[in-house]
Formats: C-alpha cells, sequence, structure tokens
C-alpha cells in the first residue's frame, strides 16, 4: 500500500484511503477507532496546475521574488507540483516531522536551500513564516482555511482565497484573491510597483518645482528688489501642480522592465537620498533658468516698469519649467519623445489649462492687474518660452546622467 500511494503521489495525485465497517449495535462508539475497518483501497484526485502559473512563477523570479510550496500532501505530489510550476530547488523536500526534529535556530539556517514542504499541518506552517522573518525576508503568504489564520497573519501581507476561502482565513489577511489565481499576485506585485514608483515621482516634481518658487521669493529680498512672487500668483502656480500630482503621475504607466528589478529593501524611504538629490538639482537648474530671465528683465526694461516686466517674464517662465519638470519627471527611463507619445489625456489637459490661464492673468486687463503682470510682447513670451523648453532639454539630460549611469530605479 505504501508503495502504491508513493507511486501516485509522484504522479501528482492527492490520495486518500476508502475503508468500511459494519456496526450492527444500537450505540454508536464514542471514538471511531472502536470500529473494525476493512480496507477497500486507494482514490488519487487529480488537482491539475493552471496553465498561467509557471509563466507567474516564471515572472516572480525574474522580479527577484522566491516562491515557495508550503501544503499538508505527499512529499511525492508536492514535488511533482513544484516541478510543473517550474520551482527552483523543486527536487528537495522537508516533511512536517523532520521540521518538528529541529529548533528554531537549524530551522532557520535550512530554509536557504529548501522551497518545498510537504506533510505540514498549521502549526509547522506558522513555524516556517517566522524562520523566513528572522532571515529578513519580506513574507507573503496564501491560505483559505481557518486553521491558516495564524501564518496569514503572522506574514508580512497574507493573502486569502476569496471563491473558496473561508472568513476567518478573509479577516487574517491583507489582501484577498478574488479569482483564487496565483497569477494575480504576480499582477498585484506589478500594479504595486508602478503605485510606489508614481508616488515617488510625483514626490521628487514637488520637491524640484518648490525650489525654485522657494528661490524667486527669497533672491528678490536678498538683492532688494521688487517680489517676484505673491500670494496669488503661488496660488496660481498651486492650482498646476495639484492637478499633475493627483492626475498625471497617479495615471502613469509602468517603467518597462519593471518586474526585472530585484524587490526594495524595507528600510528603503520612499523618497531616498539619491531621488531627493535629483530633484534638487532639477530644481536648482529650473530656479537658475528663471533667475536668469528674471535678471536679463531687469537690465532689458525701463525704470518705470522694470518691476512688473521682470516679475511678469520670470512668472512665465516659471510656469514653463514647471511644465518641462512635468514631462521629464513623468518617466525616470524613457526619452522626450516616449514621454511626449505617451502623454494620455490627462498631461495635455493639465499643460492645456495651464497655458490657457497664463494667456488669461497676462492678456485679461483685470486679472493682469490683480496679479501686477505687464503686458508683454510676442518676442519676450517667445523667449520664455525658449527658456522653458532648455529647461526641459536639461532636464532630460539630468534624468540620462542619473538613471542610466548605475543608479537604479529601485
Amino acid at each position: 500500500v505504501e508503495e502504491d500511494i508513493a507511486t501516485m503521489s509522484r504522479d501528482g495525485l492527492r490520495v486518500i484511503g476508502v475503508a468500511r465497517a459494519r456496526f450492527a449495535e444500537e450505540d454508536l462508539p464514542l471514538d471511531q477507532h472502536d470500529f473494525e475497518f476493512e480496507f477497500l483501497g486507494l482514490v488519487g484526485f487529480a488537482d491539475p496546475v493552471r496553465q498561467d502559473v509557471p509563466a507567474a512563477v516564471a515572472e516572480c523570479y525574474t522580479a527577484g521574488i522566491r516562491v515557495v510550496v508550503i501544503t499538508g500532501d505527499y512529499p511525492g505530489t508536492a514535488l511533482d507540483v513544484a516541478r510543473r510550476i517550474g520551482l527552483r530547488g523543486g527536487d528537495r523536500c522537508m516533511t512536517g516531522p523532520e521540521i518538528d526534529r529541529m529548533d528554531d535556530a537549524e530551522l532557520g539556517a535550512r530554509m536557504g536551500d529548501v522551497n518545498v514542504f510537504a506533510r505540514v499541518v498549521p502549526g509547522q506552517k506558522l513555524r516556517i513564516v517566522e524562520a523566513l522573518k528572522a532571515r529578513g525576508e519580506v513574507v507573503a503568504m496564501t491560505g483559505d482555511g481557518v486553521n491558516d489564520a495564524p501564518a496569514l497573519k503572522a506574514a508580512h501581507i497574507g493573502i486569502a482565497m476569496g471563491a473558496r476561502g473561508t472568513d476567518v482565513a478573509r479577516e487574517a489577511s491583507d489582501l484577498v484573491l478574488l479569482d483564487d489565481d496565483f497569477s494575480s499576485i504576480e499582477r498585484a506585485v506589478r500594479s504595486g510597483r508602478r503605485i510606489y514608483d508614481n508616488l515617488r515621482k510625483a514626490m521628487a516634481y514637488i520637491v524640484a518645482v518648490h525650489v525654485p518658487i522657494a528661490g524667486m521669493s527669497l533672491i528678490p529680498v536678498l538683492f532688494k528688489r521688487d517680489l517676484v512672487l505673491m500670494p496669488v500668483q503661488i496660488a496660481f502656480l498651486e492650482l498646476v501642480i495639484d492637478p499633475a500630482c493627483s492626475i498625471v503621475f497617479e495615471g502613469q504607466r509602468e517603467e518597462p522592465g519593471i518586474m526585472n528589478r530585484p524587490p526594495r529593501r524595507v528600510s528603503d524611504p520612499l523618497l531616498g537620498r539619491r531621488v531627493l538629490l535629483f530633484s534638487l538639482v532639477q530644481g536648482l537648474a529650473a530656479l537658475a533658468i528663471v533667475a536668469m530671465v528674471w535678471g536679463f528683465s531687469l537690465a532689458a526694461a525701463e525704470a518705470a516698469d522694470e518691476a512688473a516686466v521682470a516679475r511678469t517674464l520670470a512668472f512665465a517662465t516659471l510656469v514653463f519649467t514647471n511644465l518641462g519638470l512635468i514631462v521629464a519627471n513623468r518617466s525616470w527611463t524613457g526619452t522626450l519623445v516616449h514621454d511626449l507619445r505617451s502623454g494620455g489625456r490627462a498631461l495635455w489637459l493639465v499643460m492645456g489649462g495651464a497655458l490657457l490661464f497664463l494667456a488669461l492673468v497676462l492678456y485679461v486687463p483685470a486679472l493682469r492687474e490683480l496679479f501686477r503682470f505687464s503686458r508683454p510682447g510676442a518676442p519676450a513670451l517667445l523667449a520664455c518660452a525658449a527658456a522653458g523648453l532648455a529647461g526641459l532639454g536639461l532636464f532630460e539630460a539630468i534624468k540620462a546622467a542619473w538613471f542610466r549611469q548605475g543608479r537604479a530605479l529601485g
């Protein structure tokens, strides 16, 4: 019988023994072992692997994610499943009784080279999760039963089955797979990386765009000149900055090769030193462009209206460089042509709205007076736009040097 069980399990079948017992008394025994069973045979159930699981497992490996199989089935069944899904290290198996004979230190030492665990009970699943966490690994655990709840709760990310999972398992989990499909986990990782990237891009843009705003609020004071940015002008800029963060960056597509990166460390901050420095460099470049336009405007304008002219042209340049920062930071690996071609409706709506508002405050007399602007001529405004385009080229050069010379996105 044991040989038959081993043969069936090696074929990937789940094996159940079938027996019967006869009992003629009125009162049934308190324990099932009081029956005299007659063994009838073995039944094997095939539980085929979904067609998309091997590809999802391969994608996880590409993304630097280790996949581990933990099951209550026989070792032969577990190893056959591991082979069919393309599990690395799927030729070695550790059983529940072996786990019980190990202390926590010994079990932790074995976690590095064993990816298949069979004949495992719920308490041993919890020990496996704790051993992986003790090694510094980020653990996501899937489960569907009541007995899986402790391990689901102990994992960094508990993932319950939505269709066949129990209420207890779902309550103990952080995520629920509505379709009970392993490939959904890979898609969730992909989506999570895209969202994380877009949050970093939005934060980097916010830091970069506020450098010239802060600089142009401070520089005129240091040089004892009239203020360039009034509160109403800063409010105008925020009307561009906020939609850019909430619409443009939020809906940005994933970076090419997003699943080819290794996972980031848990200790990595959302806005690390590299990204923060990158943002500051971009912001300082924008500040330099706006300050140069402001300085040239002061030198070229007539004394009577030099403050209004310089304020107008500096503000227009700041709007153009702001739009350049939006375009440049949408993708940290794509080229300018790629950024513009994949912009989507949100990018063009934000840019079009910003340019429309700029035209209104420059050429509607009531608004122009409110903003303390002068009416710019076409050559001056084109010069501001050219400065903004030069800024965009500079931002793209900074981006290329930063993220294509060994500075990884993750």
